[in-house]
């Protein structure tokens, strides 16, 4: 009795054996001819056994699967995350050859993919196939870089986020061999790869052939944690993140002027102000950073700090119009911080002398505004309306009239 139970048993798992065999071939067959419904169908009837089945039939099932699900890039991407897991399951030595192509072959097309939804500005779909593509070939980490640079141009920050913390965590650095030749004909030099270049040289179509490290991302990555923090409100992480870039790159002027931001949104101008001082040591001849410094200034009230600025702007870049008109506007302010005095004083005599002292030094500031502009339209024959707008208005606050009529003529003229 003991024996027939035991060959009644053996039967029955080689029946089981034989359908998850007929169902594998069967599915192998769908896939061929590109019947993927079907395919599924004959799958879905080997998961309730997959407990049972030899290892060499399972990681059969789970390529047949991967197969299967990514529908020769038909599938959805639900079903291409499904399929990349499947691979994953694989776990016999002689189907790493069909992986491999069938991998190769989800890498080319959706790498393709992402390429065109990128240079298309459809950075939605670039985000999720160059994500599909790291969770592809997670050795190739710069699919995870492109895909946090294509979640951050579809403002989609919390899925950025999640991407450049996991290459800050893996220490990615995009540093790469860059190969380079000069092109004879346009005398410029281009970035090739580097049997191209070789190819060229030979040919003497190109000269002055190299190679170089291209800078590392690092800094670049740290620092858009930071800024994505800021824009989520998350402004404690922003700052350790930004503190953190700093400490990997202390020389690295754009990780400067970044945590200068941050702090100016944060409304600290001190702290904002010393780091655009520390950025002007870096690069003393940047009129951006004498204008930033200027500005805050002038927010500030601290009139000869932002004159001084503006001044410094307009000597490294003559035509920059908003420094003057900014320097023009320190006058401005400065002359009508006169005005509540002159509204509370009195009729007395005294009142009266001080009235007329007031007055008169509200239009020395006021006429110290026009001449900025006057010396700013000397050296720019066609600015910016603004600029004569101003102007206008300045000579019309002192009475001079005849001289803003002369403006206007020029403004309707420019328009």
């Amino acid at each position: 009795m003991k024996k027939q139970v035991i060959v009644a048993l053996a039967l029955s798992v080689s029946a089981f054996s034989f359908a998850q065999k007929k169902e594998l071939k069967t599915a192998e067959k769908a896939i061929k001819s590109n019947n993927y419904a079907e395919a599924k169908a004959a799958l879905n009837q080997v998961t309730p056994m997959l407990s049972t089945i030899d290892d060499k039939y399972k990681s059969k099932y789970y390529f047949l699967q991967a197969e299967a699900l990514y529908a020769n890039g038909a599938g959805s991407t639900e079903d291409v995350n499904k399929a990349i897991e499947s691979l994953g399951m694989v776990d016999d030595s002689s189907l790493k050859g069909d992986v491999d192509a069938f991998t190769t072959n989800m890498q080319n097309s959706y790498l393709t993919k992402a390429n065109d939804n990128f240079t298309g500005q459809n950075y939605t779909a670039a985000s999720v196939e160059f994500e599909q593509l790291y969770n592809m070939v997670p050795r190739d980490t710069t699919y995870l870089y492109y895909a946090a640079v294509s979640a951050v141009q579809d403002k989609d920050y919390e899925t950025a986020l999640k991407h450049y913390e996991k290459l800050d965590g893996l220490g990615y650095t995009g540093i790469t061999t860059e190969y380079f030749a000069t092109e004879i004909a346009t005398s410029e030099e281009q970035v090739m790869t580097k049997a191209n270049r070789d190819l060229y040289v030979k040919a003497k179509s190109h000269i002055k052939p190299g190679e170089r490290k291209s800078e590392s991302k690092r800094a670049e990555i740290t620092k858009n944690i930071a800024l994505i923090y800021v824009s989520l409100g998350k402004n404690d992480e922003a700052l350790a993140a930004v503190k953190k870039a700093r400490l990997q790159d202390p020389e690295n002027l754009d990780l400067i002027l970044s945590e200068a931001n941050l702090y100016l949104q944060l409304d600290d101008s001190d702290k904002f102000s010393e780091l655009m001082e520390e950025a002007i040591k870096k690069q003393p001849d940047n009129p951006d950073l004498h204008y930033n410094i200027g500005v805050i200034a002038l927010k500030n009230k601290e009139y000869e700090k932002a004159r001084t600025a503006f001044e410094k702007t307009l000597q490294l870049k003559p035509d920059y119009a908003t420094a003057a008109l900014n320097e023009s506007t320190t006058y401005i302010e400065e002359g009508n911080s006169f005005i509540e005095e002159m509204n509370s004083l009195g009729t007395s005599k005294a009142d009266n002398a001080r009235y007329d002292e007031l007055q008169a030094m509200k239009s020395e500031f006021f006429n110290k505004g026009a001449t900025v502009l006057e010396n700013f339209i000397k050296n720019n024959p066609n600015p910016e309306p603004n600029i004569y707008q101003q102007l206008i208005s300045i000579y019309n606050a002192i009475g001079a009239s005849d001289k803003a009529k002369a403006v206007q003529v020029k403004l309707d003229a420019a328009q």
